[in-house]
């Protein structure tokens, strides 16, 4: 069974190897390999720290997955986070990714983020779906924004919004129905 929680210190060296699993398939993150340990651990402390949303999937207590919004730190841009996420390939097309943006994005409109971007490839399909299927819209696309051994990749913008007025349905809030049960 796979478990969804909150990361926590115990959690980063589980957490950066399956980063790093994800990054070297090259297709995905925004980086091709995980940062040092040490970076990672500081990111993860800091986002313990700041009350932003980082949930991990566990399995045999080890991390097969993530998602985290991170606040912008500037105020003017306070109301929003960027949303991260991976999922080692083995935990694909279980259902473990939406349990984990679900639980991701309820967490960030109970902290009181209005907005959550993210970037993703454009031939990154599934992802895509998931997003989608969230609530997330398309914002805009950068052309030949991601380069990997001499090709270009299209990155398409994306953003979720909140509204925590009921009457207003351009901004759906997170509902109980974005998470499914454990066994989806």
């Amino acid at each position: 069974m796979i478990e969804i929680i909150a990361i926590s210190e115990a959690h980063i060296e589980s957490f950066h190897r399956a980063l790093d699993t994800v990054a070297r398939e090259r297709r995905y993150l925004a980086f091709l390999e995980a940062p040092p340990l040490e970076a990672v651990r500081s990111f993860v402390l800091d986002m313990i720290a700041q009350g932003n949303p980082q949930f991990v999937a566990l399995s045999g207590g080890e991390v097969v997955g993530w998602c985290d919004v991170r606040r912008h730190p500037r105020p003017i841009y306070a109301h929003a986070g960027i949303l991260g996420m991976g999922l080692l390939q083995p935990f694909r097309g279980q259902g473990i990714g939406t349990r984990l943006i679900s639980t991701t994005l309820a967490t960030a409109q109970a902290a009181h983020m209005t907005r959550v971007e993210l970037s993703v490839r454009e031939n990154n399909l599934n992802a895509i779906a998931l997003y989608k299927r969230v609530g997330f819209t398309v914002e805009g696309l950068s052309r030949n924004a991601v380069k990997i051994d001499g090709v270009y990749e299209n990155v398409i913008q994306m953003a979720l919004l909140f509204s925590s007025d009921p009457s207003d349905q351009s901004c759906p809030p997170v509902v109980a129905s974005m998470n499914p049960s454990p066994s989806s």
